[in-house]
């Protein structure tokens, strides 16, 4: 969410700089929510003043008479009615304000689409050759470690099934995040829950904007919304606290499930792992300065990046263009994984630098040196979702025999090297 006076204020540089995004800023409708929420706070600081110059005077006289009863009474009931003029004003302004996706900076490129996106760097091996024979689905299937058939018949279309040797290897990839996150990267692992409020789910930028790609229950009354992303509880942990700038940056970590509807894609990569209204990945959260959010961008990126390079994946980095960007972000820097089968690069990794946009949001806030409060920044990125990954694994480590191989350092956490045709492993 932005401050409302920096809309205004600075109206043609946000306006040209949103349009980037492909979003029109109404200025006018923000301007005037503005107004109303200025008069209404006016008017309550003026009949409160009015009723404490009322109540002094009666002390003042030896106590109140029968009239100067009433006009209290009155100026009460006129200052409750204006808190509520208030409340609504303010909440107006909120629910206009919370439309309002972040402001890109300005290097980032123009462009609407993953076309448009500027490739930064490429790493791991030299890609293998495209070939629809190493689709992921297929070797899954052949070495009986996916299982669609049985996925379907417990839940429909875009859930999955992994058995033996498929099941430890997405234990194993959980663990392997993990303790490379946590062991040498500084971050601290969270159990967080799954179940959130929609107030959390505001705070992150989900809501308003992305209900219908949510799922929601609702049990006696009270309703919660499952998280589409560890970014939401991990991110809300911090919410409606003020931290002291000294303890920052801040690196919290946690494996969590993750369900999205999907509403947008229907008849995208309807086959395999890649799109899922279930799957789990390992997030990656900072909280910092504001003035230090963009080299905590790098530091997350990289962070991300040596989960791919330890797993001897060949990847690229591309600089998302303005108009294909987060709700929540500014700037976002997507990991592309080379999938042969599909002959193409497929993002396994967003990292994004939301600066004060969730922290506004979420009530989170940077006690400075000199005891002024400020708004967070955030950052969030994947390292990494478990099911892409497993997906480029096989098809980057498919051999000639029809086997699996896995790269050195994840052997300790599977136990094995290779998936053999039949299912089985080999050290």
């Amino acid at each position: 969410m932005h401050d409302v006076r920096e809309l205004i204020e600075r109206d043609g540089p946000t306006t040209a700089a949103l349009t980037r995004r492909g979003y029109e800023l109404r200025v006018a409708p923000l301007r005037e929510a503005q107004q109303r929420r200025t008069r209404a706070a006016d008017r309550v600081t003026r009949l409160r003043a009015e009723l404490n110059r009322a109540s002094r005077s009666a002390r003042s006289s030896g106590g109140p008479s029968d009239a100067a009863r009433d006009a209290a009474r009155e100026l009460r009931g006129a200052v409750r009615q204006a808190e509520e003029a208030l409340s609504a004003a303010g909440r107006e302004l909120r629910d206009l304000l919370l439309t309002v996706p972040n402001v890109p900076y300005d290097d980032v490129p123009d462009g609407a689409t993953g076309d448009d996106a500027v490739e930064v760097r490429r790493g791991g091996p030299p890609p293998v050759p495209a070939d629809p024979q190493r689709h992921h689905a297929g070797i899954g299937e052949a070495l009986g470690i996916l299982d669609a058939a049985a996925a379907g018949r417990l839940s429909g279309a875009r859930f999955s099934v992994a058995r033996g040797a498929g099941a430890r290897l997405e234990r194993a990839l959980a663990d392997f995040f993990l303790d490379l996150h946590t062991r040498s990267q500084g971050y601290t692992e969270y159990s967080v829950p799954y179940l959130v409020s929609r107030e959390t789910m505001t705070g992150t930028g989900q809501l308003p904007k992305f209900e219908d790609d949510l799922f929601a229950t609702s049990v006696g009354g009270r309703e919660l919304m499952l998280i589409p992303t560890g970014e939401v509880p991990l991110t809300n942990l911090f919410a409606r606290q003020t931290l002291d700038a000294a303890g920052l940056p801040l690196a919290v970590t946690a494996r969590t499930p993750c369900f999205r509807a999907e509403a947008g894609s229907y008849g995208r990569d309807t086959r395999g792992i890649l799109r899922l209204h279930q799957f789990e990945k390992v997030e990656l959260v900072r909280i910092c300065r504001p003035e230090d959010s963009r080299a905590e961008l790098e530091v997350l990126l990289g962070h991300a990046e040596e989960c791919l390079r330890r797993l001897e994946l060949s990847y690229r980095v591309v600089l998302l263009p303005a108009g294909d960007l987060g709700f929540s972000a500014r700037m976002t820097y997507d990991m592309e994984v080379w999938l042969p089968g599909s002959d193409a690069y497929r993002e396994i990794s967003s990292v994004s630098d939301c600066g004060t946009f969730q922290a506004r949001r979420a009530g989170i806030r940077v006690r400075t040196r000199d005891g002024v409060k400020t708004p967070a920044a955030t950052l969030n990125g994947s390292a990494l979702p478990i099911g892409r990954t497993v997906a480029a694994l096989l098809e980057q480590g498919l051999r000639e025999d029809g086997s699996v191989e896995l790269p050195a350092a994840l052997v300790p956490y599977a136990g094995f090297r290779r998936v053999l045709p039949d299912g089985g492993t080999a050290p």
